[in-house]
Protein backbone atom coordinates (compact mmCIF):
# COMPACT_ATOMS: atom_id res chain seq x y z
CA UNK A 1 0.00 0.00 0.00
CA UNK A 2 1.22 3.57 -0.60
CA UNK A 3 2.02 5.70 2.44
CA UNK A 4 2.29 9.44 3.04
CA UNK A 5 5.45 10.69 4.77
CA UNK A 6 6.48 13.44 7.17
CA UNK A 7 10.22 14.20 7.37
CA UNK A 8 11.02 15.83 10.72
CA UNK A 9 14.40 17.55 11.10
CA UNK A 10 15.54 18.94 14.49
CA UNK A 11 18.03 21.76 13.89
CA UNK A 12 20.40 23.89 15.95
CA UNK A 13 23.07 26.03 14.25
CA UNK A 14 23.43 23.82 11.18
CA UNK A 15 23.85 26.47 8.45
CA UNK A 16 26.97 24.79 7.07
CA UNK A 17 25.25 21.45 6.47
CA UNK A 18 21.65 22.41 5.68
CA UNK A 19 22.11 23.37 1.98
CA UNK A 20 23.58 19.96 1.15
CA UNK A 21 21.05 18.21 3.36
CA UNK A 22 18.11 19.86 1.61
CA UNK A 23 19.56 19.05 -1.81
CA UNK A 24 19.32 15.39 -0.83
CA UNK A 25 15.88 15.85 0.74
CA UNK A 26 14.68 17.27 -2.58
CA UNK A 27 15.91 14.09 -4.30
CA UNK A 28 14.08 12.01 -1.68
CA UNK A 29 10.85 13.95 -2.29
CA UNK A 30 11.15 13.89 -6.11
CA UNK A 31 11.69 10.14 -6.00
CA UNK A 32 8.48 9.60 -4.05
CA UNK A 33 6.47 9.43 -7.32
CA UNK A 34 3.25 11.09 -6.28
CA UNK A 35 3.27 10.05 -2.63
CA UNK A 36 2.54 12.91 -0.24
CA UNK A 37 5.72 14.10 1.51
CA UNK A 38 6.03 17.05 3.88
CA UNK A 39 9.17 18.51 5.47
CA UNK A 40 9.03 19.87 9.03
CA UNK A 41 11.99 21.66 10.64
CA UNK A 42 12.12 22.15 14.42
CA UNK A 43 14.66 24.81 15.32
CA UNK A 44 15.95 24.83 18.88
CA UNK A 45 16.99 28.49 18.88
CA UNK A 46 19.69 28.72 16.20
CA UNK A 47 21.85 31.86 16.27
CA UNK A 48 22.99 31.39 12.69
CA UNK A 49 20.93 31.36 9.48
CA UNK A 50 19.50 27.86 9.92
CA UNK A 51 15.86 29.00 10.11
CA UNK A 52 16.24 31.24 7.06
CA UNK A 53 17.76 28.38 5.06
CA UNK A 54 15.00 25.99 6.17
CA UNK A 55 12.26 28.40 5.07
CA UNK A 56 13.56 28.23 1.50
CA UNK A 57 12.52 24.57 1.43
CA UNK A 58 9.47 24.32 3.69
CA UNK A 59 6.78 26.47 5.24
CA UNK A 60 6.70 24.26 8.32
CA UNK A 61 9.49 25.70 10.47
CA UNK A 62 8.87 25.51 14.22
CA UNK A 63 10.74 27.83 16.63
CA UNK A 64 11.41 26.13 19.97
CA UNK A 65 13.51 28.90 21.53
CA UNK A 66 11.11 29.24 24.47
CA UNK A 67 10.14 25.58 24.90
CA UNK A 68 10.23 24.18 28.50
CA UNK A 69 12.60 21.44 27.32
CA UNK A 70 14.75 22.63 24.44
CA UNK A 71 16.61 19.56 23.28
CA UNK A 72 16.56 17.13 20.37
CA UNK A 73 13.71 15.13 21.92
CA UNK A 74 11.47 18.19 22.21
CA UNK A 75 12.38 19.17 18.65
CA UNK A 76 11.35 15.80 17.32
CA UNK A 77 8.13 15.79 19.34
CA UNK A 78 7.17 19.26 18.14
CA UNK A 79 7.73 18.18 14.55
CA UNK A 80 5.69 15.03 15.09
CA UNK A 81 2.76 17.06 16.48
CA UNK A 82 2.69 19.03 13.23
CA UNK A 83 3.05 15.90 11.08
CA UNK A 84 0.21 14.54 8.95
CA UNK A 85 1.96 11.62 7.23
CA UNK A 86 1.30 7.94 7.88
CA UNK A 87 5.02 7.48 8.52
CA UNK A 88 7.38 9.91 10.24
CA UNK A 89 11.08 10.03 9.35
CA UNK A 90 13.12 11.71 12.09
CA UNK A 91 16.38 12.77 10.42
CA UNK A 92 19.39 14.61 11.79
CA UNK A 93 20.60 17.50 9.64
CA UNK A 94 24.11 16.07 9.28
CA UNK A 95 23.12 12.94 7.34
CA UNK A 96 22.95 11.92 3.70
CA UNK A 97 20.89 9.15 2.17
CA UNK A 98 21.99 6.14 0.17
CA UNK A 99 20.31 6.47 -3.24
CA UNK A 100 18.05 9.39 -2.16
CA UNK A 101 15.63 9.08 -5.09
CA UNK A 102 14.72 5.53 -4.07
CA UNK A 103 14.85 6.01 -0.31
CA UNK A 104 11.11 6.26 0.41
CA UNK A 105 10.33 3.34 -1.88
CA UNK A 106 12.67 1.15 0.15
CA UNK A 107 11.08 2.37 3.38
CA UNK A 108 7.61 1.61 2.02
CA UNK A 109 8.72 -1.83 0.87
CA UNK A 110 9.96 -2.67 4.37
CA UNK A 111 6.59 -1.85 5.91
CA UNK A 112 4.62 -3.58 3.16
CA UNK A 113 6.65 -6.80 3.55
CA UNK A 114 5.76 -7.05 7.23
CA UNK A 115 2.38 -5.70 8.39
CA UNK A 116 3.49 -6.05 12.03
CA UNK A 117 6.47 -3.73 11.50
CA UNK A 118 5.96 -0.37 13.23
CA UNK A 119 9.42 1.21 13.28
CA UNK A 120 12.78 1.14 11.53
CA UNK A 121 16.20 2.46 12.39
CA UNK A 122 18.59 3.08 9.50
CA UNK A 123 21.97 1.42 9.00
CA UNK A 124 24.55 4.17 9.63
CA UNK A 125 27.96 4.81 8.08
CA UNK A 126 30.31 7.79 7.83
CA UNK A 127 30.36 10.05 4.74
CA UNK A 128 32.25 7.96 2.13
CA UNK A 129 34.75 10.74 1.33
CA UNK A 130 35.70 10.98 5.03
CA UNK A 131 35.51 7.31 5.98
CA UNK A 132 38.60 5.72 7.51
CA UNK A 133 39.20 2.10 8.42
CA UNK A 134 38.35 2.76 12.08
CA UNK A 135 35.04 4.31 11.01
CA UNK A 136 34.16 1.30 8.90
CA UNK A 137 35.05 -1.18 11.67
CA UNK A 138 33.20 0.74 14.38
CA UNK A 139 30.00 1.25 12.43
CA UNK A 140 29.93 -2.28 11.02
CA UNK A 141 30.19 -3.70 14.53
CA UNK A 142 27.54 -1.42 16.05
CA UNK A 143 25.13 -1.77 13.14
CA UNK A 144 25.24 -5.54 13.55
CA UNK A 145 25.08 -5.31 17.35
CA UNK A 146 22.06 -2.99 17.33
CA UNK A 147 20.33 -5.21 14.79
CA UNK A 148 20.94 -8.17 17.10
CA UNK A 149 19.47 -6.30 20.10
CA UNK A 150 16.24 -5.63 18.22
CA UNK A 151 16.05 -9.27 17.16
CA UNK A 152 16.34 -10.35 20.82
CA UNK A 153 13.62 -8.00 22.05
CA UNK A 154 15.69 -5.08 23.33
CA UNK A 155 14.62 -2.11 21.24
CA UNK A 156 17.46 -0.06 19.79
CA UNK A 157 17.44 2.79 17.31
CA UNK A 158 19.98 5.46 16.37
CA UNK A 159 18.69 9.00 16.13
CA UNK A 160 20.42 9.73 12.81
CA UNK A 161 17.37 8.32 11.04
CA UNK A 162 14.40 6.86 12.89
CA UNK A 163 11.30 5.85 10.91
CA UNK A 164 8.05 5.10 12.71
CA UNK A 165 4.34 4.78 11.96
CA UNK A 166 2.75 7.95 13.24
CA UNK A 167 -0.13 6.26 15.09
CA UNK A 168 2.30 4.07 17.03
CA UNK A 169 4.54 7.04 17.80
CA UNK A 170 1.52 8.89 19.22
CA UNK A 171 0.58 5.79 21.23
CA UNK A 172 3.98 5.78 22.95
CA UNK A 173 3.66 9.44 23.91
CA UNK A 174 6.72 10.35 21.85
CA UNK A 175 10.31 10.95 22.89
CA UNK A 176 11.04 11.50 26.58
CA UNK A 177 11.92 15.21 26.70
CA UNK A 178 13.52 14.89 30.13
CA UNK A 179 16.36 12.86 28.59
CA UNK A 180 19.30 14.92 27.28
CA UNK A 181 20.77 11.77 25.69
CA UNK A 182 19.65 8.25 24.87
CA UNK A 183 16.13 9.34 23.92
CA UNK A 184 16.30 7.26 20.73
CA UNK A 185 17.17 4.07 22.61
CA UNK A 186 14.46 4.75 25.20
CA UNK A 187 11.79 5.27 22.53
CA UNK A 188 12.63 1.97 20.84
CA UNK A 189 12.42 0.24 24.23
CA UNK A 190 8.77 1.29 24.33
CA UNK A 191 8.00 0.78 20.64
CA UNK A 192 9.12 -2.83 20.71
CA UNK A 193 6.35 -3.55 23.22
CA UNK A 194 3.76 -2.40 20.66
CA UNK A 195 4.97 -4.26 17.58
CA UNK A 196 7.95 -5.31 15.52
CA UNK A 197 10.91 -2.93 15.18
CA UNK A 198 13.89 -3.41 12.92
CA UNK A 199 17.41 -2.09 12.44
CA UNK A 200 17.43 -2.31 8.67
CA UNK A 201 20.45 -2.85 6.42
CA UNK A 202 18.21 -1.95 3.44
CA UNK A 203 17.72 1.61 4.77
CA UNK A 204 21.14 3.29 4.88
CA UNK A 205 22.29 6.79 5.74
CA UNK A 206 25.70 8.44 6.05
CA UNK A 207 26.62 10.76 8.92
CA UNK A 208 29.27 13.36 9.59
CA UNK A 209 32.15 11.92 11.64
CA UNK A 210 32.63 15.24 13.48
CA UNK A 211 31.71 13.90 16.93
CA UNK A 212 33.97 10.88 16.56
CA UNK A 213 36.84 13.04 15.35
CA UNK A 214 36.55 15.39 18.33
CA UNK A 215 35.79 12.95 21.14
CA UNK A 216 37.24 9.70 19.81
CA UNK A 217 35.49 6.37 19.50
CA UNK A 218 36.33 5.12 22.99
CA UNK A 219 34.77 8.15 24.66
CA UNK A 220 31.67 8.09 22.44
CA UNK A 221 31.21 4.37 23.11
CA UNK A 222 31.56 4.94 26.86
CA UNK A 223 28.92 7.68 26.77
CA UNK A 224 26.54 5.54 24.69
CA UNK A 225 26.95 2.56 27.02
CA UNK A 226 26.61 4.54 30.25
CA UNK A 227 23.50 6.37 29.10
CA UNK A 228 21.82 3.28 27.64
CA UNK A 229 22.51 1.22 30.79
CA UNK A 230 21.23 3.96 33.08
CA UNK A 231 18.09 4.48 31.00
CA UNK A 232 17.37 0.77 30.80
CA UNK A 233 17.70 0.14 34.55
CA UNK A 234 17.07 3.55 36.15
CA UNK A 235 14.90 5.34 33.54
CA UNK A 236 17.25 8.33 33.42
CA UNK A 237 20.41 9.33 31.57
CA UNK A 238 23.90 9.74 33.00
CA UNK A 239 24.70 12.79 30.85
CA UNK A 240 23.33 16.18 31.94
CA UNK A 241 23.48 17.38 28.33
CA UNK A 242 24.57 16.21 24.88
CA UNK A 243 27.33 18.51 23.70
CA UNK A 244 26.95 20.16 20.32
CA UNK A 245 29.77 19.47 17.88
CA UNK A 246 29.89 21.96 15.01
Amino acid sequence: MPYSFSIVVPVLNEEKLLPKFFEEINEVVFGAEGREVEIIVSDGGSRDTSREIARRYTEKVIDLSDAPFNNIASGRNAGAKAATGDIILFCNADIRFENPSGFLKRVENEFNRNPKLIALSAWVRVFPEEEKLVDKCFHTFYNCYFSFLNATGIGMGRGECIIVKRDKFVETGGFDESLPAGEDFELFNRLIKLGKVKYSSKIKVFESPRRFREAGYLRVTAMWTANATSIYFRKRAISDSWKQVR
